[in-house]
């Protein structure tokens, strides 16, 4: 007679099993088309591993479908990529473990950027350094706590440079231009680079001159941020190639190519699909065709030496790998 415990074991492997048959559907993917420099990495992917094995938070916003390493690495071998970035997604709270095992399993090739908490204790950020965590993200947006407004947000950027103090580590932020607008006189006086997501949430529609935006192209200008030109679909509606952010990456990389970096945002998670659904609703990633993503930089970044800076020395300097001979 199978105990108690035994039967929920058995009920929590079936879900596991159910969930990573719900995979990544296979699509086509772009080759690309032009000539990606020798180190270029993907500053900005997530994976996300058998909940047997890393299991979700109970308080989050949605639950995506399975995106394994061996998958991510199919995808750096499609692209041309030799570097690769793991950020903590929202899904797993402070629990980095799928993220630390992603860097580990991947090795030279990858670092990480992780999520904490008040609770995570000091000895536990030191060991992620050693293990490829080169900086913390604040997530402000798909919080399961939901958005921030300016005021919360910096007393956030605050407790959380005490906590990386000394660690070398930079912060990440994933918000709004409204928010970056509202702390810009903050975020230049950080003691650590600060990275801001996808174009900073900038509004194609309002264009590189809209006074919020300026105020994010004066940070990048001063050397103060680095910005991911990444997940280009979040900030238009114009599939599949979304042309109408070229001018907003332009103004950034104009603004100071030394301060960008690029990302895939791969497996492209949809969080709103699972607002206000059941968490066993699976949430369908945005078809996304990554090779066509690429496949915009030369049209942001046309001059070669500018996209190198992009794809491979500023991450370089930004994440500590090793500098690319020749």
């Amino acid at each position: 007679m199978l105990t108690r415990r035994a039967m929920l074991g058995q009920a929590s492997a079936a879900a596991s099993a159910a969930w990573m048959g719900r995979g990544l559907a296979a699509s086509a993917r772009s080759a690309v088309n032009f000539a990606v420099p020798r180190g270029a990495c993907d500053c900005h992917v997530h994976v996300f591993g058998n909940p047997a094995v890393f299991p979700f938070a109970q308080k989050r916003v949605y639950t995506p479908p399975p995106a394994s390493v061996e998958q991510l690495l199919e995808l750096q071998r499609e692209l041309n990529l030799d570097r690769v970035v793991v950020v903590q997604p929202s899904v797993y709270g402070a629990d980095n473990a799928c993220t630390i095992d992603s860097v580990r399993r991947m090795g030279v090739r990858a670092r990480g950027v992780a999520v904490i908490d008040q609770a995570t204790p000091r000895p536990a950020l030191q060991e992620m350094t050693h293990s490829g965590i080169r900086g913390v993200r604040l997530n402000l947006e798909t919080n399961a706590a939901g958005r921030f407004d300016p005021s919360d947000a910096k007393a956030l950027l605050d407790a959380t440079a005490e906590q990386i103090r000394d660690l070398g580590w930079h912060v990440q932020i994933y918000t709004g231009t409204s928010v970056i607008a509202a702390l810009k006189d903050h975020l230049a006086q950080m003691p650590f680079a600060v990275v801001v997501d996808h174009f900073g949430r900038g509004n194609p529609a309002q264009g590189p001159t809209h006074p919020e935006f300026a105020a994010l192209l004066d940070l990048v200008k001063s050397g103060r941020l680095y910005v991911k030109i990444s997940g280009a679909y979040r900030v238009s509606e114009q599939a599949p190639d979304f042309a109408e952010v070229t001018p907003l990456a332009q103004a950034l990389v104009a603004a100071n190519p030394d301060r960008i970096v690029w990302g895939s945002d791969w497996p492209h998670p949809n969080s709103d699909f699972g607002r206000g659904k059941p968490l066993s609703e699976i949430s369908p990633p945005f078809p996304i065709d990554d090779g066509l993503l690429l496949d915009q930089l030369p049209k942001w970044v046309p001059d070669a030496g500018l996209r190198k800076k992009i794809l491979v020395e500023n991450p370089a300097r930004l994440y500590g790998f090793e500098p690319v001979a020749g």
